[in-house]
C-alpha cells in the first residue's frame, strides 16, 4: 500500500521545509460534502488574503498620518492567524467530514465561533489593533481621504469574510445536527480515545483505493447520512 505524501502547503522542491499535511478533498471527503469543504477552504484563503491586503492598507494608514503600531500589529496578525486558522478550524472540519468525527466537529464549532467573534472585531476596526475596519476607516476620512479609500477596501473584505463565516458556522451546525451528531458522541470519542486514531479509521479507504484504483472512497458503516448540501447557495 503506497504511503501518502504530505502535499500541503505546496512548497518548492528546493526548500528543506516539507509540507506538513495531506489534503485531497476528492479522495478523502464524501462526495455530497466536497463542495462545502472546498468552500470552507476558499473562505480560509479569502481570510488569509484579506489579512495580506490589511497590511497594505495599514501602510497607507501609516503614510496618511496614522500610527505605526497598526502596521506592526497587522503584520503580526498575518503571520499568526493565517497558519493558525488553517490548523485550528479548517483541519478539524476536514477531519470531521473525512472520518465522521464528532470530536473534530465540536473542536471546529468551538474554535470557529471565536474566529467569527475575532473577524467581527477586525471588521469594526478599533484604532491601534492593526485592522482597517469601519470605525478606523470612517474616522480617517476626515484626515486623509486617499488613505481612507485604501482602508475601505480592507474594511469591505473583512465585512464579507465575517458574513460568510457566520453562514458557514450555521450551515455546518445544521448538517451535523441533521445527521444525528451531539455533544454526547463527542464526549464518547474523547473518553474512548477514538479521536486519536484517524489513520486506523481510514485503513478501509486506503485499501479500497489501492485495490480498485481512483474510485470513490469507502467510508465506515458508522458514518451517518448527513443531509445533502444542495440547497447551499
Amino acid at each position: 500500500m503506497a504511503e501518502r505524501v504530505n502535499n500541503f502547503p505546496p512548497l518548492p522542491q528546493f526548500m528543506r521545509i516539507k509540507p506538513c499535511f495531506y489534503q485531497n478533498i476528492d479522495d478523502e471527503i464524501p462526495s455530497q460534502h466536497q463542495q462545502l469543504v472546498r468552500r470552507v477552504y476558499m473562505l480560509w484563503m479569502m481570510y488569509s488574503g484579506t489579512l495580506c491586503i490589511n497590511v497594505i492598507s495599514c501602510i497607507a494608514w501609516w503614510a496618511g498620518g496614522g500610527s505605526a503600531t497598526n502596521f506592526g500589529f497587522s503584520l503580526l496578525w498575518l503571520i499568526l492567524f493565517s497558519p493558525c486558522s488553517y490548523i485550528c478550524w479548517f483541519r478539524p472540519l476536514y477531519k470531521a467530514f473525512r472520518a465522521d468525527s464528532s470530536f473534530n466537529f465540536m473542536a471546529f464549532f468551538f474554535i470557529f465561533f471565536f474566529q467569527c467573534v475575532l473577524a467581527l472585531i477586525q471588521t469594526l476596526g478599533f484604532s491601534g489593533w492593526g485592522t482597517c475596519g469601519w470605525i478606523a476607516t470612517v474616522l480617517f476620512f476626515k484626515q486623509n481621504v486617499g488613505s481612507a479609500i485604501v482602508m475601505l477596501i480592507t474594511t469591505l473584505l473583512f465585512t464579507v469574510v465575517t458574513a460568510l463565516m457566520a453562514l458557514i458556522l450555521i450551515k455546518v451546525h445544521r448538517l451535523y445536527r441533521g445527521g444525528g451528531g451531539s455533544l454526547a458522541r463527542a464526549q464518547e470519542e474523547w473518553s474512548s480515545g477514538v479521536w486519536k486514531n484517524a489513520p486506523v479509521r481510514e485503513t478501509g479507504f486506503n485499501v479500497a483505493h489501492t485495490v480498485q484504483g481512483p474510485s470513490l472512497p469507502q467510508y465506515p458503516a458508522a458514518v451517518p447520512s448527513y443531509p445533502e448540501n444542495s440547497h447551499w447557495g
